[in-house]
């Protein structure tokens, strides 16, 4: 079965305006954006990140190995969890 797709192409001489409030995207947005992109390279790039892939690959081995007891360790945690977080009316 074919489909028509429309595409619409920009022409590249058209150029927005550059004025400073033109931008979508806020000055202190657009900061805390880049804040955060560089506290997630550091973690990536630290030895805890390195720790937790081992500790996750860990993890998947022993669900992978023993998923019944996975199962029931998930069970049991969501149960409590859902006493917990249950509103009281």
């Amino acid at each position: 079965m074919e489909q028509e797709v429309p595409v619409i192409i920009h022409r590249s001489d058209e150029k927005e305006p550059e004025t400073p409030g033109a931008s979508p995207i806020p000055e202190q947005v657009r900061d805390m954006g880049s804040t955060l992109s560089d506290a997630v390279s550091a973690f990536m790039e630290s030895e805890q990140y390195e720790q937790l892939k081992q500790k996750a690959a860990a993890l998947k081995t022993y669900i992978r190995e023993n998923p019944v007891p996975a199962m029931l360790y998930t069970l049991g945690a969501g149960t409590v969890l859902g006493f917990l977080l249950k509103r009281r009316r």
